[in-house]
């Protein structure tokens, strides 16, 4: 099986995203206009939300949301040792795929760079 070229993905997945906000404008504005909102610093910090959000994104089995939340994990200052107890947490709530889903956020994770 390849490995996944992760900054690919997400750059295809942003072209993707971009032709979908293109064709339903109100509603991408609203989802855009939400995500910043929920992930604005509060009384949690905005990594603290990006990991929160990457472990949803592994319970739900989401290859786009690992992808967008490694790389915003990542950006956030997220540690690889923050993101494993994540995927940690996300295991304990999500069971056997969520191990699948974690080793894939990992993978991601690590793909993002600096």
């Amino acid at each position: 099986m390849a490995e996944t070229d992760w900054v690919a993905f997400t750059d295809q997945t942003n072209q993707r995203m971009a032709e979908l906000r293109k064709a339903m404008p109100e509603p991408a504005k609203g989802f855009s206009a939400l995500a910043q909102a929920a992930i604005k610093p509060g009384a949690l910090d905005s990594k603290t939300k990006e990991l929160i959000a990457l472990a949803i994104g592994i319970t739900a089995r989401c290859d786009g949301c690992l992808a967008f939340h490694a790389k915003a994990a990542k950006k956030h200052g997220a540690s690889r040792e923050e993101v494993i107890e994540t995927i940690a947490v996300a295991l304990y709530m999500g069971g056997g795929p969520s191990m699948i889903y974690g080793a894939e956020a990992l993978s991601a994770f690590d793909a993002m760079g600096e």
